[in-house]
């Protein structure tokens, strides 16, 4: 049991979700500020279901549209449906499984939530299916992953957001998608060969990849400016700006090995260290929410 559980969790790369999960987090955290952060155990657990299931689906989704592709490259002949370790009808099964999962997640959540979940499931399988007839492929899987946030916050909050909450939302949401762009330029990298030679499409293929990399250092150069902004507007202070000044050190290095540094280094500025970014992001959040900007030095006069 345990070894079929290690295969399927493998087999929809289950550790990447540590990309979306913390975002998430973040926004459900300040949706539910009023709580220090808590929005209760139901609502946390069936925001935990939704996200994993909303993951789940997309990747079991990426996998079975993108097998054939996967067979020919070398770098990935041998994930598991290339292999048979796992059936096409299997995946199949948990992509529509972790669908519905998804739906009656947000079925439990709120009206606006369950309405709304059929387009997410669109929008976060559409993107596999993008590197086939556009370059900005990288755009779409962005916005996919920039539902995450969205979704928590409007779990928590329903129809009850202010016009000050949606632009927030907004602000996370663009700083997802232009980290998620950078750092996917700097994957697609892998795969530059490959792809030209079989007609797929990104951006790495398009400009090439080193107009590729300036491209993905401008996206994650803006993205850090909006995260900056999205800190003021939601009146965090001391921590949130430490996390920040991390974070773009983060960006930093992962920039210089992608330049500096074989591909074979590709995984730790891929996985490691936008990993490190999006826990960083999450426990800052977290540590304005829960103490109300309680780093903030506050001085009084003697006698006051």
């Amino acid at each position: 049991m345990l070894a079929a559980l290690t295969k399927w969790l493998s087999f929809v790369r289950f550790s990447h979700t540590v990309f979306a999960l913390p975002f998430a987090l973040a926004a459900m955290a300040i949706a539910a500020r009023d709580n220090r952060g808590w929005p209760g155990w139901r609502a946390f657990g069936l925001i935990l279901a939704a996200m994993v299931c909303a993951r789940t689906c997309a990747m079991a989704f990426n996998r079975i549209v993108d097998r054939k592709f996967d067979a020919l490259n070398p770098r990935t002949a041998g994930r598991h449906l290339p292999t048979g370790q796992v059936s096409l009808v299997g995946a199949t099964t948990l992509c529509a499984v972790s669908g519905a999962g998804l739906i009656g997640a947000s079925y439990l959540l709120n009206p606006l939530c369950f309405y709304l979940s059929p387009v997410a499931l669109v929008a976060i399988c559409f993107y596999s299916l993008t590197k086939r007839f556009t370059d900005y492929t990288h755009v779409f899987l962005g916005l996919a992953l920039a539902l995450a946030p969205i979704g928590a916050w409007l779990a928590v909050k329903g129809t009850a957001v202010s016009v000050l909450e949606i632009t927030q939302m907004i602000l996370l949401a663009a700083a997802v998608v232009l980290w998620l762009v950078g750092f996917d330029i700097i994957y697609a990298l892998q795969d530059y060969e490959f792809d030209r030679a079989h007609g797929l499409h990104s951006l790495v293929v398009a400009w090439g990849p080193k107009n590729a990399l300036q491209a993905a250092f401008l996206s994650h150069l803006v993205m850090c400016g909006l995260l900056l902004l999205f800190g003021l507007l939601c009146r965090f202070r001391v921590a949130y700006l430490v996390g920040w000044m991390f974070i773009v050190g983060c960006i930093v290095l992962e920039h210089w090995i992608a330049r500096r540094r074989s591909l074979k280094w590709i995984d730790v500025a891929f996985f490691r260290l936008n990993a490190v970014v999006s826990a960083v992001f999450l426990v800052i959040v977290l540590a304005e929410v829960v103490f109300r900007g309680g780093f903030w030095l506050r001085w009084a006069p003697p006698g006051s």
